[in-house]
């Protein structure tokens, strides 16, 4: 069944409707998993309102088979009639998957008038139409979508001002029936006021969320759905963030699931071969080589994460440092002690030495989380890694070797993380 909506007439009645979800900026970045896994869980929780709105962006470049890609994914999960306004990556075939590129869509109680900007004009044909719609005794609740943000007071990275003024020479006169402008494009949110009227940026639809000023922070922004909806014969609209995933069809397919697991093992075992012959191949003198297999252990890291991406259950950020720090503790507390002695037992000696090594670095991992959690009073900006057996120290200044194998400190790799 397609969701998508190809848009052939410029003025679409859409009946009895009370909500629809704003999706800003899947595709921008790529279509890879990892981002595709955001966009569906998008799609599934705005599948509860009446119809989807994508705020432009759909694709990274306008090749068919980008194109091809993200409506096969849409048209599968999204469930609602699905609409799109064309984002400044929106480029080639865009009207051949997704039709005019200025609408209105005039339902009972609301009016979505999407407008093309994404070469940051307006175009004559979409203002006219906009003049016409407001025009309408029938039109009461009118938003106002389109991709490049108007002026405002949090970034500069929107339409200019002379812009902006033919846009609102049309309104004007029809000023009080336009109650929000929706826009995505930055790879955030926010909430301003322009002219009176609310204005509404999200772009966290899939795009990796960025700083975008110094308000606005990456830290402070999660991925999200923007819903709009009727209360009270008034539109309204919430943010909704998605710290759960909605999406959830490989993980309830048990065969399909156990794959996912098993190919997540096989990436990570095929990442940790190739770097461990990058260091043979290093030592030998084949630099090409060594090089050649620290990029093939990247790509496969890569795609163990895809895979992971599928996978895995969005947990709050102080939960998961919790989870992180409890799974640590139980390592060293009973699961590499009592495998230890179990391979003591057998005389597998390597293994023993192996998980009672590991067992005395787990504790360190779950101290230096249990200070992480205290966000504000964690210090720590250095570290050192042993790369012989991956012990983790804060401080190496009064010793030569590494405390657990005794490795020499001059192979020590530092990680710094200085804000």
């Amino acid at each position: 069944m397609n969701f998508i909506q190809k848009v052939t007439a410029p003025i679409l009645p859409i009946g009895d409707v009370s909500s629809f979800s704003l999706i800003g900026d899947p595709g921008c970045e790529g279509l890879g998993t990892t981002m595709m896994r955001v966009y569906v869980n998008a799609l599934e929780l705005a599948s509860r309102d009446d119809f989807i709105l994508i705020a432009g962006d759909m694709v990274p470049t306008g090749k068919r088979r980008f194109y091809e890609t993200i409506s096969e994914i849409t048209n599968s999960v999204a469930g609602k009639d699905t609409y799109i306004l064309r984002g400044n990556h929106d480029t080639g075939v865009y009207t051949e998957y997704f039709g005019l590129q200025n609408y209105a869509l005039i339902g009972d109680s609301f009016t979505v008038v999407v407008l093309d900007n994404a070469m940051r004009t307006f175009e004559a044909e979409g203002l006219e139409l906009l003049g016409r719609v407001l025009a309408m005794e029938e039109c009461r609740n009118v938003v106002i979508a389109f991709h490049i943000p108007l002026p405002n007071h949090f970034i500069r990275n929107s339409v200019s001002e002379a812009e902006f003024e033919r846009l609102r020479a049309v309104y004007a006169p029809y000023r009080e029936k336009v109650k929000y402008f929706a826009c995505g494009h930055v790879h955030s949110r926010f909430e301003d006021v322009v002219d009176g009227i609310p204005l509404i940026c999200s772009g966290g639809g899939g795009a990796m969320i960025e700083d975008v000023s110094e308000e606005i922070k990456a830290s402070d922004v999660d991925y999200h759905i923007v819903r709009f909806f009727m209360e009270e014969g008034r539109i309204c609209h919430r943010i909704v963030d998605l710290t759960e995933m909605y999406y959830k069809r490989e993980q309830q397919e048990p065969v399909l699931k156990e794959k996912l697991e098993e190919a997540v093992k096989g990436e990570l075992y095929a990442h940790l071969r190739y770097l461990t012959f990058a260091d043979r191949a290093q030592k030998r003198g084949y630099e090409k080589v060594a090089n050649l297999m620290r990029a093939l252990a990247d790509s496969e890291y890569r795609h163990a994460r895809s895979f992971f991406a599928v996978l895995e259950q969005p947990v709050p950020f102080m939960e998961a440092l919790s989870g992180f720090r409890k799974s640590e503790n139980f390592e060293f507390e009973r699961l590499y002690p009592m495998v230890s002695d179990y391979a003591a037992g057998i005389g597998g000696m390597l293994a023993k030495q192996a998980f009672a090594d590991a067992a005395k670095m787990e504790r360190s991992h779950a101290e230096l989380i249990a200070k992480a959690e205290k966000l504000e009073e964690f210090s720590v900006d250095t570290l050192y890694v042993c790369p012989v057996c991956g012990c983790v120290m804060t401080a190496v200044d009064e010793i030569d070797r590494c405390p657990v194998c005794g490795a020499p400190k001059r192979q020590f790799r530092e990680f710094t993380g200085k804000e």
